[in-house]
């Protein structure tokens, strides 16, 4: 949601560190020419490949970068998609589509020479993966939904339960957003998005906010383009931090999941304020194949509160 999911991406750079042996987001990849535009691609294990889809809709792939420790059973393969980090931007804002990131992905699937691929969608990346797992089928081993979003209702639902912490708990906060908004300012506006960074990143997406405390500065070259807005409001509509509209104002994908035929994983957070357990415990409605799984101790990202338990499970499901 809005400019915070940047913050995550820096806090999870610094956790990191881009030890040894793994490649650095920065220097250790490859354009890939996929619908016209460079796709920046950085992989890297051994075994069958596994795709990362970074949230937002506007964050690039370091954010991800915590998934590292899988790479000594599968080739793992991040990328920034369209407009946000080292890729390309899009000539025209709307260009920026779920079904254009659907398509980059197949495009990247047959460039890189894959015929099966396992994904790993995290909250807005999970919207892209169902919309895959959906048009392409037959080329999806399996598919993890990390505390994602299976229809706009949940998406909206995930608005007005931030709006509804934000007020009862910052409420300065929110009495000052109220004022800019009276004056007809909106959520796409920078004033808007400024007023909402100054809640914490930990207070709506963790389970221990401490673990996305940044200690010390980060060493290196920032990542370019770590979040785009402009990505985020083309797609969520110009006002998509209180009423959905645009891409995210239209898709569901709830009478679909049931049909999937590959192995799917659901991954859910107790203290997930954003992909909210209430509806993510519909997932074992649509898609009652699945395995759910939801991490008591987590909010938004269990592959930093509980990551070796996550990672363990992950491991397990993809042998299936």
């Amino acid at each position: 949601m809005r400019t915070i999911f940047s913050i995550l991406s820096l806090f999870l750079l610094v956790q990191i560190g881009f030890s040894q042996p793994y490649p650095d987001s920065q220097t250790d990849g490859e354009y890939i020419e996929v619908n016209g535009a460079k796709l920046w691609t950085v992989r890297h294990g051994d075994g069958p490949p596994l795709f990362f889809i970074a949230g937002g809709p506007g964050g690039s792939h370091p954010g991800l970068r915590s998934f590292d420790p899988l790479s000594d059973e599968h080739t793992l393969v991040y990328f920034d998609a369209l407009g946000r980090g080292k890729s390309d931007l899009a000539k025209e804002v709307t260009e920026y589509s779920i079904d254009r990131d659907v398509e980059d992905l197949e495009g990247l699937r047959k460039a890189m020479g894959y015929d099966k691929i396992a994904i790993l969608g995290h909250s807005y990346g999970g919207v892209v993966a169902q919309g895959y797992a959906v048009k392409y089928p037959e080329h999806v081993s399996h598919l993890i939904l990390a505390n994602s979003f299976h229809s706009y209702l949940m998406w909206q639902a995930n608005d007005d339960n931030c709006n509804h912490e934000i007020r009862t708990n910052y409420p300065e906060v929110w009495d000052t957003l109220m004022i800019v908004r009276e004056q007809g300012y909106v959520s796409q506006d920078e004033i808007h998005q400024e007023i909402y960074s100054r809640v914490p990143y930990g207070f709506l997406y963790a389970y221990n906010p401490d673990k996305f405390v940044r200690r010390g500065k980060p060493s290196g070259t920032p990542y370019p383009n770590r979040f785009n807005p402009d990505v985020y409001y083309q797609m969520v509509g110009k006002d998509g931090d209180f009423i959905v509209g645009s891409d995210i104002g239209n898709f569901d994908y709830r009478t679909k999941l049931k049909d999937l035929p590959m192995p799917i994983l659901v991954i859910a957070g107790r203290f997930d304020r954003v992909a909210v357990p209430r509806e993510m415990v519909k997932y074992k409605t649509y898609c009652p194949q699945c395995e759910f799984v939801m991490f008591e101790k987590s909010g938004h990202n269990p592959q930093v509160e509980e990551q070796e338990e996550e990672f363990a499970l992950i491991r397990r499901f993809l042998t299936r």
